[in-house]
């Protein structure tokens, strides 16, 4: 594996704490954590510098990291999306409420876990 080249690494770590701050956005208020997650501009920007860079992290480790930070983003606008469908329901609400949750929960989950790899400097798994 090739080594990436440190400016890669900061713009990593930039997409981590774009992702981070807009899930600091949707803990502090009315929104929720994944919604802030998914329609947030930080996510908005950082998904964009994910498919900008991602062909700089060829060969690095770094490439697992977009791979996972790409998926994020896109597989928490898919349980957004669930989520609102069955909010369309009233028999719906409360399923939805709990999708939302757990993918806050989850999106938070990735992020950390994401960001202490980079940190560490190895690939996600």
């Amino acid at each position: 594996m090739v080594e990436p080249a440190p400016s890669l690494y900061r713009v990593t770590n930039l997409v981590y704490a774009l992702h981070g701050l807009s899930i600091l956005i949707g803990i502090s208020t009315a929104a929720t954590v994944i919604g802030a997650f998914v329609f947030g501009w930080p996510s908005i920007i950082a998904v964009i510098i994910n498919y900008v860079k991602r062909d700089d992290a060829r060969g690095t480790y770094l490439e697992s990291h977009f791979r996972w930070q790409i998926r994020t983003f896109w597989f928490g606008l898919l349980w957004c999306a669930i989520g609102g469908m069955l909010f369309a329901t009233i028999v719906g609400i409360p399923v939805a409420l709990v999708v939302w949750i757990g993918a806050g929960l989850w999106a938070i989950y990735r992020i950390v876990r994401g960001w202490m790899a980079l940190w560490d400097r190895r690939p996600v798994a």
